[in-house]
């Protein structure tokens, strides 16, 4: 009997790419090569060098069936990485061999909300990574454009720069915004503040979402505890409550008016779960009526949970009671994602040896009205990525 991956067009909203060794170096200048995110192999690994500095190393983002848990074990090389994590044509045929249509794609290197390039110091140098890295995923997703979505790295620490790039990409038939879920943390002024408007006006303009994806702020403060609790622990501590790190920023795109300011803009919460997402906006609602929010605002025209049901969606992969329980609030708002190849993923692995997302959706969404199925792994995410 089919299963429901087999009966639904599944668009997976939030997979990553493993960057391949010369994304940087294919698209600069050969004067910049030691300067922007290159691999060099030390001590048998693959490591991502820029201006001598070690900045990660591909084998921690691509665990997607590696018989190993990090630190300890990862893929060492590229030799040992899968080529669908990062061969765009490997990926097409990963997708066809799990039953997925199409995946909206997003980085490691740059970090999720793009702020690991500040890393870098010199602001021209950082300019030209984040135009190689849309140029590079503009190449990658060429394969098929219509399975591979690609999703625009916005330098949002320049606001002129942001919006020529954000235009530059959806030029480049980019789908969808990559914005920081925290830019306070690397100096900027928080969502909530109209600094921000013209990124807004130009993406509802241009009729594209904006996409916070979990970790977009800066995390380093948060790996404080390895030394008494362990590397490994701490990982599985800060991976679980960053999760509140986008509904801090929910709340500043409601409480701060931006979805009143902008109504038709759609605002997409990645890799952040959903099944807190009831509670935060029975809570938003509570206090927004409590706190006397309609005093300093009467311009504000609708609840907390009226602006979400306008505007806003949440991505599950893992979750099964929670997931479900906010599927039947707020299905038209929610959309399935897979997380490949990250250590968290549902792909087979050493912690999840028999279990595919095809599975996992299958046990979660079990029962459903097939209408109701057909929004959460299709529909809602079709009508926010245009596809």
């Amino acid at each position: 009997m089919p299963d429901l991956f087999d009966r639904v067009a599944v668009i997976d909203v939030d997979s990553h790419l493993t960057e391949p060794p010369d994304t940087w170096t294919a698209r600069t200048p050969a004067a910049m090569h030691d300067q922007v995110p290159h691999i060099e192999r030390i001590g048998g690994q693959d490591v991502w060098m820029a201006g001598g500095q070690r900045i990660g190393a591909p084998g921690y983002y691509s665990m997607a069936g590696w018989n190993g848990i990090m630190p300890a074990s990862i893929p060492a090389t590229f030799d040992d990485i899968h080529p669908s994590m990062y061969d765009p044509h490997a990926r097409l045929a990963h997708l066809d061999e799990q039953g997925i249509h199409a995946q909206i794609l997003y980085p490691n290197v740059g970090g999720f909300g793009n702020g690991y390039f500040l890393r870098l110091g010199d602001r021209d140098l950082v300019a030209a990574c984040v135009r190689a890295y849309n140029d590079f995923l503009t190449d990658w997703c060429s394969a098929d454009p219509t399975r591979l979505i690609a999703v625009t790295a916005l330098p949002f620490w320049d606001l002129d720069l942001a919006l020529a790039e954000l235009r530059r990409g959806i030029e480049l038939g980019h789908r969808a915004v990559n914005f920081c879920n925290q830019p306070q943390d690397y100096g900027q002024p928080p969502l909530a503040h109209r600094h921000w408007d013209p990124v807004w006006a130009a993406a509802q303009e241009a009729g594209v979402s904006i996409s916070f994806h979990v970790g977009g702020g800066s995390m380093g403060t948060q790996f404080t505890d390895t030394a008494e609790m362990g590397w490994m622990t701490n990982f599985a501590k800060v991976s679980s409550l960053i999760f509140m790190d986008n509904m801090r920023c929910i709340g500043d795109l409601i409480f701060g008016g931006v979805c009143h300011r902008f109504p038709d803009l759609k605002f997409v919460s990645v890799e952040s779960g959903v099944g807190w997402i009831p509670s935060a906006l029975e809570t938003f609602d509570w206090q927004w009526r409590n706190g006397g929010v309609h005093l300093e605002h009467p311009e504000y025209d609708l609840l907390p949970s009226e602006y979400f049901r306008r505007q806003i969606y949440g991505c599950f992969w893992f979750e099964e009671a929670g997931a479900r329980n906010a599927v039947d609030l707020l299905a038209d708002n929610l959309m399935f994602e897979t997380d490949f190849p990250h250590p968290t993923c549902q792909h087979p692995g050493p912690c999840t040896p028999a279990r595919r997302p095809r599975d996992y959706a299958a046990d979660t969404l079990a029962g459903l009205a097939p209408d109701v199925v057909e929004r959460v792994l299709h529909g809602n995410a079709a009508a926010v990525y245009g596809l």
